[in-house]
């Protein structure tokens, strides 16, 4: 059987400054600093679960915030 060859050639200019808009109009932008290796760790967790590493942040900081009445 022969192996596809993927048409992907990336994204359009437009494509990028749609994201871009999107972005700079709908969400903030929270870096956080891990030791070394920790971010595989949290990915696997995330992987676990179902979810992105984002949405696995968000979740586990909502999760503190309403554990411990923070809001």
């Amino acid at each position: 059987m022969e192996e596809k060859k993927s048409t992907y050639k990336g994204s359009s200019e437009a494509q990028r400054k749609a994201v871009a808009k999107y972005h700079a109009e709908k969400v903030d932008n929270i870096q956080i600093r891990v030791p070394k290796g920790q971010k595989d760790y949290y990915k696997a967790a995330a992987d676990k679960s179902g979810l992105s590493l984002n949405q696995f942040t968000i979740t586990a900081l909502d999760e503190k915030i309403d554990r411990d009445n923070l809001a």
